[in-house]
């Protein structure tokens, strides 16, 4: 049996690194890994029978990086507002300073003193050195155990360009007194021992720990999403111990307790309403801002804040087993893992290195052997090793993942896995689930017919009944019901009761006295569209009709429309009959005599209407509530489920739906395939760089000291690209 576990790694500091670390996990019995460079963690699944986790620590740190065993939340952490980007800060503000004299004294002549390249030396060393020592650390770690970076490249093309200049200074032309040097676009010629490189090392380390504080700091943004909405949880609650209210901690908190909260505070937990009646702020769970009503009888979710009234709640869900929770483990899996595109760039960057190495060794051969130029030979080998670093590579998909996911959890839409990225951009068809999914999935009265006091006396029988009818009645009424005496309940019949002196009778049955004319037609009518037609009769008269029915959800006319608008067909399938199926689709814009609806279908035979269309080659996905609809969801190409993060529709769907409302469906089909579209955009950034600029470097068409900021430069691209996610609008 096959346990999972997230591992944070430290010491990595390119895509390669990731890749390396993964392909040593891999290669133990029972062991899958997958290491993300941007989350810095490794997910493994592995068997506890055959590996345990001081082996998997172990393969890390002998691949030289380090990793731990994730610690467990505790109340007790005293959170810190250290700045973990604060070395990386101190080293490239130092660098700068130090760097920007020796570029400037060696690309203006003018400014060439005698001497001026001793002042320049002692400038550039510590940047060389110092401020560069993260990618020469990194370089000699894995030179140690046999493998080569990204970071390896950046440690050889700054270490050639100094030591370069330390020969030319010290034992070649550059040392003399009046020596004077001028900046070239192209490779320079001449013999070399009279040419410094100290604003190419100099430069260089500064765009590129640019590159790395930019990368660190867009990373962290990315993952704010999910780290805000985790901190939503509350810290504490006040629980109702023998008829008294006791303040504790959330994590004393046990199932079954019942606590308080009051107007304006957070819902310690998830649980079911036992006393009060009070609005909810959903926002942090749906993205919805509208408040919603709930009383006695109806569930709430932990971190969701009270607007209203005082609510006395039972706790059913405590700790990790929270909708909160389980949100957070959702989004975490999601980010941790790699979508296909991302495995393509995974094997690109596992042989780029070596490769490159080679493109520089053959460069400068290649310049040696054509001209006999040291100078113009070094200069392009130098710009190829600066230029070739994928970075941006490594970056392209995780970075908009980490955006997208963390953007989605906050509106609600709660993608499972980033393969499920690519499925939403070939979907052509989208089966929706009427109950619940295109209608409210509560009865409420649609039509009253007959006598003017139908609904007032209606009402005040129905408020002593629990039937999902009787609570539309007395909904409907609005007004507080009137007393009722000798009040009946017969089971599928109906029910009765006196009310004002008048023996008043509500139902169907057959024993009620014939209806006839107006409201005959009416209960036809309300039969003929699936609804249901309630009579009501006192005195031994019919004198009124109540129509109730499912109704449909405001949203889903517009919903539907937008979903034919990214390209999807949409069809409705219901258990109802023809009759109400039909109603309901002409209502959201469906056409029931083009086969956009599939009625009287039980929950097992919506697996069959899936698996029909895509007999015929459609690819479908299904939008259902997650608890009867799990096996449609399971059986479609993509499965939305729309629940309230239950256990049942995380399991079933590709993407959840927390928000009650089809248009979520858009908003997570929209949101997918601009996350999709980014990484492919990314990705061809990052490939078009390489591919357009190394071939130039080989050439001698590109100084290195603009090659190390063009570097730079393609990865802060590819992470302000992804950033673009987070301002991402839900449908309106």
């Amino acid at each position: 049996m096959s346990t999972s576990i997230e591992l944070p790694i430290t010491g990595m500091t390119c895509a390669s690194c990731a890749n390396r670390i993964e392909r040593k996990l891999n290669k133990l019995d029972g062991v899958q890994a997958s290491v993300n460079y941007a989350t810095e963690a490794a997910t493994v699944r592995f068997d506890p029978a055959r590996v345990d986790t001081d082996r998997l620590l172990a393969t890390v740190f002998a691949a030289g990086y380090s990793a731990a065993l994730p610690t467990p939340p505790s109340a007790d952490v005293p959170t810190t507002d250290a700045d973990p980007d604060a070395p990386l800060r101190c080293r490239l503000l130092v660098s700068a300073a130090l760097a920007v004299p020796v570029v400037v004294l060696s690309m203006v002549p003018a400014l060439q003193f005698d001497n001026w390249q001793w002042l320049a030396l002692t400038l550039a060393s510590p940047v060389a050195v110092w401020g560069a020592w993260p990618f020469h650390r990194a370089a000699v770690v894995n030179a140690r155990h046999g493998a080569s970076t990204m970071d390896t490249l950046v440690s050889i093309g700054i270490a050639a360009a100094y030591l370069w200049s330390l020969w030319a200074l010290f034992l070649g032309d550059a040392g003399m007194p009046g020596m004077r040097m001028s900046f070239s676009l192209l490779a320079p010629q001449g013999s070399g021992s009279d040419e410094l490189y100290l604003e190419v090392a100099s430069a260089v380390t500064v765009f590129l720990l640019a590159g790395r504080f930019a990368e660190a700091r867009a990373k962290r943004r990315s993952g704010a999403a999910l780290e805000a909405l985790l901190a939503l949880g509350a810290k504490d609650a006040t629980v109702l111990r023998d008829g008294r209210e006791v303040p504790v901690s959330i994590d004393q908190l046990r199932v079954g307790d019942q606590f308080v909260v009051r107007p304006g505070e957070k819902i310690a937990t998830d649980g079911v309403v036992v006393n009060g009646r009070s609005a909810v702020d959903l926002s942090m769970l749906t993205g919805e801002s509208m408040p919603v009503e709930v009383a006695a009888g109806d569930r709430v979710t932990g971190a969701t804040v009270n607007v209203g009234g005082r609510l006395v709640v039972a706790a059913d869900r405590v700790g990790a087993e929270t909708t909160l929770a389980q949100l957070g483990r959702l989004v975490t899996a999601a980010q941790s893992g790699k979508a296909p595109v991302q495995r393509l760039a995974d094997r690109v960057s596992a042989v780029f290195v070596p490769v490159v190495l080679g493109i520089a060794v053959l460069t400068l051969a290649g310049w040696l052997l054509a001209t006999g130029d040291v100078t113009a030979a070094f200069t392009a080998a130098v710009a190829v090793l600066v230029i070739a670093c994928p970075c941006a590579l490594g970056l392209a998909t995780p970075t908009a993942l980490l955006v997208g996911t963390g953007r989605g959890a906050q509106l609600g839409v709660l993608i499972k896995g980033p393969e499920v990225l690519e499925s939403t951009r070939t979907v052509d068809t989208v089966v929706l689930d009427k109950t619940g999914t295109v209608t409210t999935a509560q009865m409420s009265v649609v039509q009253v017919a007959g006598h003017p006091d139908t609904l007032r006396l209606a009402a005040a029988v129905e408020a002593g009944s629990e039937h999902p009818i009787a609570r539309a009645v007395v909904t409907a009424a609005g007004t507080p019901p009137a007393p009722v005496d000798d009040f009946a309940n017969r089971p599928g019949q109906g029910v009765s009761g006196r009310v004002d002196g008048h023996d008043v009778v509500i139902g169907c049955r057959a024993d009620l006295p014939p209806v006839s004319g107006e409201l005959a037609a009416v209960v036809r009518a309300a039969e003929a569209a699936g609804r249901t037609a309630v009579q009501v009769a006192w005195d031994g008269e019919v004198r009124g009709v109540l129509v109730v029915a499912d109704t449909v959800k405001p949203t889903s006319a517009g919903a539907i429309r937008r979903l034919r608008a990214l390209g999807l067909s949409p069809v409705l399938v219901t258990g109802d009959n023809p009759g109400a199926a039909a109603a309901v689709a002409r209502e959201v814009g469906l056409d029931p005599d083009r086969g956009e609806v599939v009625a009287g279908v039980l929950p097992a035979g919506k697996v069959d209407v899936v698996a029909r269309l895509q007999a015929q080659g459609r690819v479908v996905a299904m939008v259902g509530d997650g608890v009867n609809d799990a096996p449609a969801l399971a059986q479609a190409d993509l499965g939305l489920a729309m629940g309230s993060g239950t256990d049942v529709a995380i399991e079933a769907g590709d993407l959840t739906l927390v928000r009650a409302d089809l248009d979520a469906a858009v908003d997570a089909i929209r949101l997918s395939r601009r996350t999709l579209a980014v990484i492919k955009g990314n990705l061809f950034w990052a490939f078009a760089y390489n591919v357009a600029l190394v071939p130039l470097a080989a050439l001698g068409f590109l100084n290195p000291l603009l090659a190390g900021l063009a570097m730079a430069a393609s990865s802060v691209l590819v992470v302000t690209n992804s950033l673009r996610l987070r301002r991402f609008q839900p449908t309106r």
